[in-house]
């Protein structure tokens, strides 16, 4: 029989592959748990047709995020933290202050696409590298400041 795979399955394929795999497998295993609908015509046009939705909107995506790399590419960004003894600074500098200030610049970037290696805890300049789209990178100059 074959089949549409609906999400990966470790021992068969990835989403989207079309596979064959014996009937009872499909019928017992697959089916009931909506890992895989059945390959016919209809189907395998529709994931086609799918497919390049999904291709033109992943091109879409990633002709914004190169627009905003290259309007971040540079930018600093300043913020203040309250300091203690020797310039270290009460907490540390997260990807949510980042942020919260580039918002406040006017750009829309997710926290969770901010990638900081180390916890910032001290008054200094960092890069901080801002992961906009697979293989789209841009890069701010952080100043942490005493405030």
């Amino acid at each position: 029989m074959r089949v549409i795979l609906k999400q990966d399955i470790p021992t068969l394929g990835r989403a989207g592959d079309i596979k064959e795999v014996k009937d009872g497998y499909a019928r017992n295993f697959l089916f009931p748990r909506g890992l895989v609908m059945n390959a016919t015509v209809r189907s395998v046009k529709e994931k086609a047709f799918l497919e390049q939705v999904q291709a033109r909107k992943i091109a879409k995506r990633k002709k914004s995020a190169e627009e905003l790399a290259a309007q971040l590419n540079g930018k600093e960004v300043t913020l203040q933290a309250k300091v203690g003894e020797d310039n270290k600074l009460f907490g540390s500098i997260t990807n949510i202050q980042i942020s919260k200030q580039l918002e406040a610049m006017g750009f829309q970037v997710d926290r969770r696409s901010i990638a900081l290696d180390d916890n910032i805890k001290a008054l200094g300049n960092y890069k901080v590298q801002i992961k906009l789209h697979d293989g789209v990178n841009a890069t701010i100059q952080l100043h942490v400041v005493a405030g």
